[in-house]
């Protein structure tokens, strides 16, 4: 299985540490081809600096979201990439599984919580249940 990851990279990086928790446990279940956005090192500056290498991330990630068979989004740190991946997604009639964390005192765009149909869902979370959650969802998804 082609797992796509999603988490907050511009946007702000706030929740790396949680990042890193969820693909680990994704990596259980396939493969993700998002780790990077998991990796401590990668500051919300980004992989590439300037147009051509903004231009080459645009197009290697949307190859990647056409070739995943499940995206899996963090969204508790708002971002503008990660609307625009779950937007795309959505287009693409992708299994989506959104993620959001209550306890962080933001609300969740009602754009995302207002989208949930058969293919996209939304579960609120405390980060002690990531792996939890994550297990009983992709529990769902082989049954």
């Amino acid at each position: 299985m082609k797992i796509y990851f999603c988490g907050s990279i511009r946007g702000g990086r706030q929740d790396v540490s949680l990042y890193q928790t969820a693909v680990r446990k994704l990596q259980s279940y396939g493969t993700v081809l998002t780790e990077h956005v998991s990796h401590g090192e990668l500051t919300d500056r980004g992989e590439g600096a300037g147009l051509q290498g903004d231009q080459d991330i645009h197009r290697r990630d949307v190859d990647w979201l056409r070739s995943a068979d499940v995206i899996v989004a963090e969204v508790t740190q708002p971002s503008l990439g990660v609307g625009y991946e779950l937007g795309r997604a959505v287009a693409m009639k992708k299994k989506i599984f959104c993620l959001f964390r209550p306890s962080s005192g933001r609300t969740l765009s009602a754009m995302i919580r207002g989208a949930q149909d058969e293919l996209l869902q939304v579960q609120d979370y405390s980060e002690e249940d990531l792996e939890n959650v994550l297990e009983e969802y992709f529990s769902q998804l082989r049954s």
